[in-house]
Parts: C-alpha cells; sequence; structure tokens
C-alpha cells in the first residue's frame, strides 16, 4: 500500500523499446515447450532495466504464461504453480524496486459475451492471470484491467450481462479486476453504473473519455468518482495517451487497367483522394494519405496536454500508465518536457532540477532516432472506428 507522500507513478506498456534485445515474455511456439519460468528470467532483465531509468511502474504482457488456458494443450496447464518460487522470487524484486505491476488481458477475454463458453474460459484466463499476481505477493495495487466488452446488438443488456460474469469469479479474480471505460462501446457513465452494483473499482482512460461521453459528463467530477472506487490506502491508477494527429498511410494496389491509363497520360487521383507521392506508370502500389482516427494512440504524448490535465487534477492521487506507441521512450521524452515547460507538474512526479542533466543525455538519444511499435495496443479502438 501506499500514501499520498509518495511521488506519483508514470509507467508504459508491455514492449521495452529503449534497450534492444529485452524480451516482454517467451514467445516461442507449443512445439518448444515454452515456459512462465522462462518468461520471469527474461523479464528479470527488464527489472533491472525499469531500475536503471527510474522508470518504477509497468504492464505485463497478458501473454507470460503461454498456453496456460490453451484448451487443447493440458501440458501447460501448471505452469503457474511450477512457477510458484520464481513467481515470488519476482515479486518480491519488484517490490525492493518499488515498481508497480500490472495485466491487462486481451479484448478476447471477455465477461459479457453473449456465449457462456467464452465466458468461462475468459473467467478461466483471468483467473490465471491473478494467481501469477498472488504468487508474487503483490499487494491490491497489482491489478488487471478489462472492458466491459461486445454491445452484441444490445447496449444495455450487454452491461448487465458484464454484472453476471462477474458475479462468476472467483474471490481473488474479483479483488484484482477493474473495469475501465472505452473509447467506441461503453462510456464513463456505463462502468459508473456497473460498479454501483458490483463494488468493482475503476480505470479512468483520458483519451477514451475524450472520445466517448455521450452523456457530457464533467471530466474532474469523473475522474473523483473513478478514483473513489479504490478503498483507502491503494493507490488508483489511471490511463493517459496523446491521440494521433499525422495522416494515415494507406497502401492500395494498382490494377493493369489504372497503370495503362497512366502509361497512356490518362491517370490522375480520384476525387478527393491525396496521394503521399506521385504514381509512376510502373507502379503496382500508391500510398493514399487519409485522415487520422482520433482513438488511435501517438507515438509520444502531448506534454501540454498532459500538463493540462494534471492541473486540472490538482489534489488528486494517482499513479498514471503512458500508453505511447513509443512505450518507455515515450516517457524518458516526457519526463524532461514536463520539467521544461509544467516544473509544478513534474514535481508531483518526484522530478526536479536535480534530474536535468540525465533528461538531457535521453533527449539526446531519442534524437538520434527511434522505433515505435506498429501493433495496435490493447486499449485502441482502431479496427472499429475505421468502419
Amino acid at each position: 500500500m501506499t500514501d499520498n507522500s509518495r511521488p506519483l507513478r508514470l509507467g508504459f506498456p508491455v514492449k521495452v523499446m529503449g534497450k534492444p534485445g529485452l524480451k516482454s515474455g517467451d514467445t516461442r511456439r507449443w512445439q518448444k515447450n515454452p515456459h512462465l519460468k522462462c518468461s520471469l528470467e527474461l523479464l528479470d532483465d527488464v527489472l533491472e532495466y525499469l531500475k536503471s531509468e527510474d522508470l518504477d511502474m509497468y504492464r505485463l504482457s497478458s501473454d507470460i504464461a503461454p498456453y496456460a488456458t490453451h484448451p487443447d494443450m493440458p501440458q501447460f496447464h501448471n505452469m503457474v504453480a511450477e512457477s510458484d518460487a520464481e513467481l515470488r522470487a519476482f515479486g518480491k524484486k519488484a517490490r525492493d524496486y518499488d515498481i508497480r505491476l500490472s495485466f491487462h488481458p486481451s479484448q478476447y477475454v471477455l465477461l459479457n459475451a453473449p456465449n457462456p463458453d467464452l465466458t468461462k474460459k475468459s473467467i478461466w484466463d483471468l483467473s490465471s492471470q491473478a494467481e501469477m499476481l498472488d504468487r508474487m505477493e503483490l499487494d491490491d495495487e497489482a491489478v488487471m484491467i478489462t472492458h466491459v466488452g461486445g454491445v452484441y446488438d444490445d447496449h444495455e443488456a450487454s452491461r448487465a450481462r458484464w454484472i453476471e460474469g462477474w458475479e462468476q469469479c472467483p474471490e481473488h479474480v474479483q479483488r484484482r479486476l477493474v473495469l475501465e471505460n472505452d473509447d467506441i462501446r461503453f462510456s464513463a457513465a456505463d462502468v459508473l453504473w456497473i460498479h454501483e452494483r458490483t463494488g468493482v473499482r475503476l480505470i479512468f482512460d483520458y483519451q477514451h473519455f475524450w472520445c466517448l461521453n455521450p452523456e457530457r459528463l464533467d471530466m474532474r467530477e469523473t475522474l473523483e468518482r473513478f478514483l473513489a472506487t479504490w478503498p483507502a490506502g491503494v493507490r488508483p491508477k489511471i490511463h493517459f495517451s496523446s491521440p494521433r494527429t499525422e495522416m494515415r498511410e494507406i497502401k492500395q494496389k494498382i490494377t493493369p487497367k489504372q497503370r495503362a491509363a497512366a502509361k497512356a497520360g490518362k491517370g490522375r487521383a480520384k476525387s478527393g483522394e491525396v496521394l503521399k507521392a506521385p504514381v509512376k506508370d510502373t507502379a503496382r502500389v500508391k500510398t493514399v494519405l487519409r485522415p487520422p482516427i482520433w482513438t488511435g494512440h501517438a507515438d509520444f504524448t502531448n506534454p501540454f496536454e498532459f500538463a493540462t490535465f494534471m492541473r486540472m487534477a490538482e489534489g488528486l492521487f494517482f499513479d498514471v500508465m503512458m500508453e505511447g506507441k513509443s512505450k518507455d521512450l515515450s516517457l524518458l521524452r516526457l519526463r524532461p518536457d514536463l520539467l521544461r515547460f509544467a516544473p509544478d507538474v513534474a514535481v508531483r512526479f518526484g522530478i526536479t532540477a536535480s534530474d536535468a542533466a540525465e533528461f538531457a543525455d535521453d533527449e539526446a538519444r531519442l534524437d538520434g532516432g527511434v522505433d515505435t511499435d506498429d501493433e495496435p495496443d490493447v486499449d485502441e479502438g482502431l479496427a472499429e472506428a475505421a468502419e
């Protein structure tokens, strides 16, 4: 448990991009007999990296126990229990380093599925991840984040069905599970409605709140209500990300007919179509530019947007999982940005002028070129928003 004298934490999810070679888990196929013990060995190096960079919150991959709940592979079903000593040691190291850990099960883990078999399988997945956190001997700040799920053509029935799924969950799952507002289907008002009927803790997602708030709730008041769902002595956490603003690049095939027209000097872009570059008459693919999808996460966090939010939340205490696509690199950039542009916000995270020299080194390294994660985050509603 933490108190309000401890600075707020900044964290990032799963993939480490600031140190090449670090893996977030054992990703071998089942034929190679992957194991949670191997994942924990790899993650031990991640903890060392986090400690070296003063990063004190991290979201574990939900796949660190490969095939542990695969219905057709019973040979993997006991790996969590088999890894008890390793989980306990890993949890102790995280506590010693004061690193807050969490899981965010995939979008296929659904408590409100109309198919009871899918709900049963989802509860098994949640049980396995909750068991890992328990065996790590972590306190109630180590949580599993989930969403309400699908609408299935009936918003109210699907929202109510989540409660039925919750009631089927064992105690150790209910103790770890927290519910997040999303950006496409279930708003902050929806998850507050569920909390009132279950007591489940809530995670406030800043970008999702902007994307989906048909009830026009006030942000500060809603944030306070979300934080109040956490018991005294347990530091809440929230999610923050900035939306992507750059044009999307869409690759499209060029048909033989279009190539022939281009060679004849008759090729031209469709009405309203914006191309990244002129298309040669021999090209087989063109790059079309389209507006951004606002549910997508930016590579880095807009420091002015984040500072404005944190000033709005003055006096409230919570850790922040930053969901920039550049993962840890987005934090290495955000910290000096806050120190430079919003020192009053920086100090809430324990960032002071004494850190300036170290942060200058981080910035110089980032200026040399960085990578981003092309895979959609578990929290991005990109596919649905594009439809």
